[in-house]
């Protein structure tokens, strides 16, 4: 099979519940895995390396500006609690999107001969590395009331080793907003994944990470459920090929 080629035109980042992909202009870096850790012997002659903690980050590159909800009120104030932040190739359900809890620890701004005003922003992973996953909403999704899909995203086949799930919501207005991930094996009867796995009750902009072991049926759907009138919201969904502890 031919290799698919894509670019990254119309890529989002979002930071704790915040859309900031107008103001970003590029991301440098999108990683993580496990530190290679260095054990080689005095008896060999290449080095030996085992793998240790899991690490990551997401380092981007953003434009001044000042808006209420954009670039510099979010990123500026260099909080000390833990950031959500996500990067999701493009719009579309079943794309690849990376996700990481981390501590946001820079915001150094530079100012270039031509003018042009940014900051450079490096998002360290905390306690969870970076992990990469699948999107169950397009982008973005708005629902104006509780809304259930009438099918969800192929995994191929069902998997026994748990799931990480990710949740940005950027808009809200109404009384509270749940959403739920269920899975199925026939894409038609859907079921709630875990006890259930789902995310906190949200009455405003908030993110969020949550996961569950055993087994992942081979489609999945995020579902909500409240009472709200717009509900706008973002998904990434991990399932996990191999076993994880964190």
């Amino acid at each position: 099979m031919a290799a698919v080629k894509e670019t990254g035109l119309g890529d989002r980042l979002f930071v704790a519940g915040y859309d900031l992909s107008g103001d970003v202009g590029s991301v440098q870096r999108i990683g993580g895995g496990p530190a290679a850790m260095d054990v080689t012997g005095i008896d060999k002659s290449g080095y030996e390396r085992i793998g240790g903690l899991r690490d990551g980050g997401i380092d981007f590159t953003a434009w001044f500006d000042d808006q209420a909800g954009q670039a510099h009120p979010r990123l500026s104030t260099l909080p000390s609690t833990d950031v959500i932040v996500s990067y999701f190739h493009g719009a579309t359900q079943g794309n690849a999107c990376a996700s990481t809890v981390a501590k946001q620890v820079n915001y150094d701004g530079t100012r270039a001969a031509d003018g042009a005003f940014s900051f450079s922003v490096n998002a360290v992973s905390n306690g969870y590395g970076l992990e990469w996953g699948r999107m169950l909403t397009d982008g973005k999704r708005t629902d104006g009331s509780a809304t259930s899909p009438a099918t969800g995203l192929d995994g191929s086949a069902s998997t026994s080793l748990g799931a990480q799930a990710w949740l940005h919501v950027f808009a809200f207005t109404g009384t509270s907003v749940t959403v739920t991930l269920q899975d199925s094996a026939d894409n038609s009867t859907f079921a709630a994944i875990g006890v259930p796995m789902a995310f906190t009750a949200a009455t405003g902009i908030t993110s969020e990470r949550i996961a569950v072991t055993g087994t992942i049926r081979r489609y999945v759907r995020a579902i909500t459920s409240g009472t709200f009138s717009n509900a706008v919201f973002a998904v990434q969904f991990t399932r996990n090929a191999t076993a994880v502890s964190f």
